[in-house]
């Protein structure tokens, strides 16, 4: 009995550890969200290639925070499961997700296997 307490300390240890890596990185990707946000002001006039240079920054502009939002929404998501106890477990099959995974990537919501499939049926 005292070594299923053991385990279940540990647990816990390693789930306030990766709450503690997500909060940091929620704060982090709150910051390079908002100054992403702030528009620039463009006062002198381009020529076609500065425009080109200027649309083809936007565009980046616009990719990256659309993937740091999504990576913001998944932190919220694996937060909140932490909350409902429900973290660590995959959305798909509702199997254990590995812990080693789970270290890696904490707002990981998705088994290894799952989330293999699902990269397969997006690049189908």
């Amino acid at each position: 009995m005292t070594e299923i307490k053991k385990k279940s300390e540990v647990a816990q240890e390693e789930l306030l550890l990766i709450r503690n890596e997500l909060l940091m990185r929620k704060k982090q990707l709150k910051g390079e969200l908002s100054e992403l946000y702030i528009p620039e002001a463009i006062d002198q006039v381009q020529d076609s290639a500065d425009q080109a240079q200027s649309s083809t920054m936007e565009s980046l502009k616009i990719s990256l925070q659309t993937a740091e939002l999504d990576e913001y929404n998944r932190i919220i998501q694996a937060l909140t499961m932490l909350d409902e106890g429900t973290y660590g477990i995959c959305i798909d099959c509702s199997q254990q997700i590995a812990l080693k995974r789970l270290k890696l990537f904490p707002n990981a919501m998705r088994c290894l296997a799952c989330q293999e499939l699902a990269e397969e049926r997006i690049l189908e």
